[in-house]
């Protein structure tokens, strides 16, 4: 059936799949410490509704800067949620988790920032001459996968503070994926520190040609 077009972003369909993300993120936050089968369920379900936005708005023609900022905020802020749990059911790893907050929340904020301030379309767009981990990374299955990967790996440590879950030849199936995906994760957060260099450059390079176009006005003026 075809969606009639209109320019009220707020109401474009991914976007209201990113108000869904967000209720159901706070459901999560709510019985994290205390119900993990109703947080479990609504974490996962916010994070996998991350995919299905995108392919919304491809479908409908409603991809936007608004939703797109959205998106990254709801990513941001759900696994900041979940981390700050963990960091409360695992005191001794407590350093680690906020690490991981910091370099998740300011690489990408700085990224996303600079990829407004130097006019690109989209922060996941790039050309050839870009860098080449950055670009592989945007690539919609490596980034699904690394994605699903990180979110799986801290589900999992939250879910072991409160049960084993099935066992595989006697051991927890939450214990050998949170194992299985914890490279992935600590990738990923190597991943977002090249994102802030990335963004680094390219912020340094917009001051550096501003300084000079400044430069330039004052000359042009005293030479009139």
């Amino acid at each position: 059936m075809a969606v009639p077009e209109h320019d009220n972003v707020f109401a474009f369909i991914p976007n209201l799949i990113g108000y869904a993300r967000i209720v159901l993120a706070l459901v999560a936050f709510w019985f994290m410490s205390t119900n993990y089968a109703i947080a479990g369920w609504c974490y996962v379900i916010s994070a996998l509704l991350d995919a299905v936005d995108g392919h919304a708005a491809r479908a409908f023609n409603q991809s936007t800067r608004f939703g797109a900022m959205l998106d990254q905020l709801t990513d941001r802020c759900g696994t900041m949620g979940l981390l700050v749990t963990l960091s409360y059911f695992y005191p001794t790893y407590m350093f680690w988790f906020q690490v991981s907050i910091a370099i998740d929340i300011a690489c990408h904020w700085m990224y996303m920032q600079t990829s407004c301030l130097v006019g690109k379309t989209s922060h996941k767009t790039f050309d050839v001459n870009e860098n080449f981990i950055m670009r592989t990374y945007y690539k919609k299955d490596v980034l699904t996968f690394m994605c699903c990967a990180n979110e799986l790996f801290y589900v999992c440590l939250y879910m072991l503070h409160f049960t084993y879950g099935p066992l595989i030849l006697g051991c927890s199936i939450f214990k050998l994926l949170a194992i299985a995906m914890a490279p992935f994760a600590l990738l990923k957060s190597l991943i977002s520190c090249l994102h802030a260099y990335v963004a680094s450059i390219d912020l340094v390079a917009l001051d550096v040609r501003e300084r000079e176009a400044k430069r330039q006005k004052e000359v042009g003026k005293k030479s009139e």
